[in-house]
């Protein structure tokens, strides 16, 4: 983002299926980044339809299907090089339960 925009270096787009999933998905982040980082602004809590959290260098959109659809941030800023964030596996999650249990 930082060779289109001044104001932040990253996008993060985030799906919730619905406004109580993207609440819960926007507040989980703000808790864990909390030892390291506080967010200048969260805007769209209310509603949930999407929810903003801004790091600076860093914003997050926390978006429902609908608002993603609407609003198709992505097609937006489609110029922009993206970079893949990977899941974690299928038998990652199942070691570490494993691990766990």
């Amino acid at each position: 983002m930082a060779e289109a925009v001044g104001y932040t270096d990253y996008f993060v787009i985030v799906t919730g299926a619905n406004p109580r999933l993207t609440k819960a998905i926007a507040e989980e982040i703000v808790i864990k980044l909390r030892p390291v980082r506080h967010p200048s602004r969260v805007e769209g809590e209310r509603d949930a339809e999407w929810i903003l959290i801004d790091y600076l260098d860093v914003v997050v959109h926390v978006l429902t299907p609908a608002a993603r659809d609407f609003y198709r941030l992505e097609a937006l800023w489609g110029d922009v090089p993206r970079l893949p964030l990977s899941e974690p596996s299928a038998q990652g999650l199942k070691a570490a339960a494993s691990t766990q249990a």
